[in-house]
């Protein structure tokens, strides 16, 4: 339990159990990243599933490499990171996946929103849609009502245009 799940204390919300199951209704049996806070339940029930390949990385543009791969040997990938990762790896994503047209859902963890109070992640928080739109990667703000459809959106872009779809994940999204 090292990614600071707790089960006394963070209970399993059927939001997180919907996002999962939506996960895996989409063909998804590969996750990479570098966790955060914010995705540690959904980065618990990926990580606890025996049919879906877990390897978590050290550094975002790691993640990304590994999930093309998993991608290239047949599996349908997700990479979950926090937005400061983003940027971290944005030439990762458009030297390898754009180009190469290697579709993997981005999973953000949008710190710095709207609405969140860490003066820390404010500049990146701004400029996570922006960076997204310069790199034409279609991105859809997750919550709680509305995982289904935008999981179905993702998938479906990905599916149509051979590119990379970001989920932007608020702090608290499941409460």
């Amino acid at each position: 339990m090292g990614l600071g799940f707790n089960k006394k204390n963070d209970k399993m919300d059927i939001y997180t159990e919907e996002f999962h199951a939506t996960l895996k209704r989409h063909g998804v049996d590969f996750a990479t990243g570098v966790p955060c806070g914010v995705q540690k339940s959904i980065i618990y029930k990926l990580s606890h599933d025996p049919q879906i390949c877990h390897i978590p990385a050290t550094r975002e543009s790691e993640a990304i490499g590994i999930a093309a791969g998993a991608y290239l040997a047949g599996k349908t990938s997700m990479v979950y990171m926090q937005n400061s990762g983003l940027f971290n790896c944005s030439n990762d994503i458009a030297s390898l996946l754009i180009p190469y047209k290697i579709p993997i859902l981005l999973s953000v963890s949008w710190r710095g929103c709207e609405g969140e109070d860490a003066p820390q992640h404010s500049i990146t928080g701004k400029a996570t849609p922006t960076l997204l739109e310069s790199l034409g990667i279609p991105y859809y703000i997750l919550e709680k009502n509305n995982i289904g459809n935008i999981l179905a959106s993702s998938f479906k872009t990905m599916e149509e245009r051979e590119i990379p779809a970001a989920m932007l994940i608020r702090r608290g999204w499941s409460r």
